[in-house]
């Protein structure tokens, strides 16, 4: 049976595709009985897809995903449950998109000046709400201009160390972020750990840090993990006496990676986070 928690997405408030109301319908079509709408270092879209649920029938988890910057690698921490209200948690996520704000153009004025791309900023506004222009906004640009085939050859080609579009972060620090979900009364989950290019010794330092400072649970089954990194988390789990989340970090239909109501069960031996909802219910 498949697991009726997705508890990371992505909407237009972000980097997403559909806007908050056609996710959340989206994933009630696919069987998903309760989702989290985690989208970048914002709260925008909650308002939104909390009414949505309400019409279809299903569960809104209020999200966010933070940016962190740890040993210079930018991580990420999905915050659930959190309090859209909670002035720190606001007012840190002013700060990171300001940050945001002007690395989008930044990374603009360095594709124009090492790449001759001229419009890239401008043209990756265009394709978001206007507020938040992220990475993903650039790479879909570059590709409907015939810069790159696919998003993934623009970040090889444009936004790796070293390439025209690369704008180091300047991201919240690892035990800032997990305070901020933590004053907002919510949960900090270590967001698809598998996909940070860490030696298994460092991955296992960036998670004693994350449970020291307040953590509570790895994503262990992502959209960007596959069979063998499922069950690698999952034993980074239990090791560090975390639970386990699953999430598909949908960004809409277009992206390679899992939909919504399509998530593998958790690996035996973990300790599913909504189980300790049902226990505290």
């Amino acid at each position: 049976m498949l697991p009726p928690f997705d508890l990371h997405s992505h909407s237009t408030a972000s980097d997403g595709t559909l806007a908050p109301d056609e996710l959340v319908r989206r994933a009630a079509a696919g069987g998903v009985g309760t989702l989290a709408l985690t989208d970048h270092d914002t709260l925008e879209g909650l308002a939104a897809a909390r009414a949505a649920a309400a019409v279809v029938g299903i569960g809104l988890i209020p999200g966010v995903e933070i940016s962190v910057t740890w040993e210079g690698l930018t991580v990420h921490l999905v915050g659930l449950h959190v309090d859209s209200g909670c002035r720190q948690l606001h007012a840190g996520l002013v700060g990171l998109r300001e940050f945001r704000d002007w690395r989008a153009r930044e990374m603009g004025r360095r594709l124009a000046r090492d790449a001759g791309i001229a419009d890239a900023y401008p043209g990756a506004l265009a394709l978001s709400n206007g507020q938040l222009v992220s990475r993903t906004h650039f790479a879909r640009y570059l590709v409907a201009q015939g810069h790159a085939a696919s998003v993934r050859e623009v970040f090889t080609r444009f936004m790796k160390q070293g390439k025209p579009g690369h704008v180091p972060g300047q991201w919240a620090q690892l035990d800032q972020a997990v305070g901020w979900i933590r004053a907002a009364g919510g949960e900090a989950v270590l967001a698809h750990p598998a996909r940070y290019p860490l030696t298994r010794s460092k991955l296992r330092r960036l998670i004693g840090e994350f449970r020291e400072a307040g953590g509570v649970a790895l994503e262990v089954i992502s959209g960007s993990h596959n069979r063998d990194d499922a069950f690698h988390m999952a034993r980074q789990a239990q090791a560090f006496g975390l639970l386990a989340s699953a999430g598909s970090d949908y960004h809409g239909p277009e992206q390679p990676w899992i939909d919504l109501g399509r998530l593998p069960e958790l690996p035996p031996g973990c300790r599913p986070i909504w189980g300790e909802w049902a226990a505290a219910a």
